[in-house]
């Protein structure tokens, strides 16, 4: 057996080199071969010229060339020309650690799941924004599939580059998708949809650097609108079909957001909830405030909750507030900031 360690680049020579010392030092699971699969993507910096020296160097790298397509394609042709049952993500300004392959690899055969995460450790330390540290702290606490698929609309609730995946089921559910939003997150909750298995192992097993060009920063796919974009679609393909009575939980930005992109696509809202009293009475999209007491009546069956509270701390104390109304998450209520 192979396993497939993909690597889509373009022009990250400035950062290539700590990674492809990493991936060298990788070392192989147990009855598997490994496959450092390059896929360069246009690349008009030295990048090329890096990788093809590796890979002369490196007998398990193979390198392919292609004219600039973007990163859905790219990982596309990673996906169809890799030669393993898995493929591990690697993106070329992150590190691995060397036993990474094998823990995850481990992980899957011997839990049956489909996708594999790992807990992850962003640097450079120093220069980290608390966003950043906050945004670690909850992946690294989603370790079990049931935690990941209870927050996924949250936000991707694996790191992309720390995962490695079933190639077949990733294939089968027809690998990456254009949309305009983060290609990573459209296809874990597709992959949940579908019923794939999740799963995080508690090791550190990427280094995933921060940087002023990092994608996740710059490219508009991964605006907070674009985000907004790509969570409506689930939900409304996913949680929100056939449920009519839609409330939102939380009357800041991030709920706004959320019910413009609602009500764009042709959904209504029929009401929020929220504490602060200078809201309560007010009407937003047509759609009144009200504490959450005073809406119970409306939040019987056909009713989802979506809990766009996205503070420090005001996840969990909205958990515990529509816990103790009876509600019970993922059937009734979402947790969408």
């Amino acid at each position: 057996m192979e396993v497939t360690v993909l690597v889509p680049v373009r022009d990250g020579a400035r950062w290539l080199r700590p990674t492809l010392r990493s991936l060298r030092r990788l070392r192989a699971p147990e009855n598997a071969r490994v496959e450092l699969l390059f896929v360069d993507d246009g690349s008009t910096d030295s990048t090329p010229e890096l990788l093809d020296t590796f890979a002369a160097h490196e007998p398990r790298a193979r390198v392919l060339h292609l004219e600039p397509s973007g990163l859905v394609a790219a990982l596309n042709v990673g996906l169809e020309n890799a030669r393993g049952l898995f493929v591990a993500r690697c993106d070329a300004d992150d590190a691995v650690a060397p036993t990474r392959l094998q823990i995850q690899w481990r992980a899957a055969l011997s839990h049956g799941w489909d996708v594999v995460g790992s807990a992850i450790r962003c640097f450079p330390r120093a220069t980290l924004s608390q966003g950043l540290v906050r945004y670690e702290a909850w992946q690294n606490a989603l370790l079990d599939g049931d935690a990941m698929a209870r927050e996924r609309f949250v936000e991707s609730p694996l790191v992309h580059p720390s995962v490695l995946m079933r190639r077949a089921t990733v294939l089968d559910a027809g690998g990456y998708e254009e949309h305009g939003w983060p290609e990573d997150w459209d296809l874990w909750l597709r992959l949940f949809s579908r019923g794939a298995r999740f799963g995080k192992v508690p090791q550190v097993l990427t280094a995933w650097r921060d940087h002023g060009r990092r994608l996740t920063r710059t490219a508009p796919h991964c605006s907070l609108e674009a985000l907004s974009r790509c969570r409506v679609h689930h939900l409304l393909s996913g949680p929100l079909r056939a449920r009519p009575r839609i409330w939102i939980a939380g009357t800041g930005d991030d709920g706004k957001r959320l019910a413009q992109g609602l009500v764009a696509a042709g959904a209504s809202l029929s009401g929020w909830l929220d504490l602060n009293p200078r809201r309560l009475g007010q009407r937003i999209h047509g759609a009144p405030v009200m504490t959450l007491e005073q809406a119970r009546a409306g939040l019987g069956e056909g009713a989802v909750v979506l809990g766009a509270v996205g503070a420090p701390g005001g996840r969990d104390a909205l958990r515990a507030a529509l816990t103790q109304a009876g509600l019970v998450e993922s059937r009734d209520w979402w947790c969408v900031a």
